[in-house]
């Protein structure tokens, strides 16, 4: 199974809240995941970014692929 730490859309219309998770590649953006490991709120001022970066460091250790945004984000 290849994974990836990506982000998942929450929230409302024109309102987008983001959960930063692990899931399989192949599942589509909203569906189903491994783990959860943290959020990102773009819509307050400054942006919110909270995750678990031992999880991060765990995930990335046995393989797991980050999307670009959230390797932007978590830097």
């Amino acid at each position: 199974m290849a994974t990836v730490v990506r982000l998942t859309r929450m929230g409302r219309k024109k309102r987008p809240f983001y959960r930063i998770v692990v899931t399989d590649s192949r599942k589509r953006r909203d569906s189903g995941w491994i783990e959860n490991i943290g959020y990102y709120n773009p819509m307050v001022e400054p942006e919110v970014i909270k995750f678990d970066a031992q999880r991060l460091a765990y995930w990335k250790s046995v393989g797991a692929k980050l999307s670009d945004r959230v390797a932007q984000i978590t830097k």
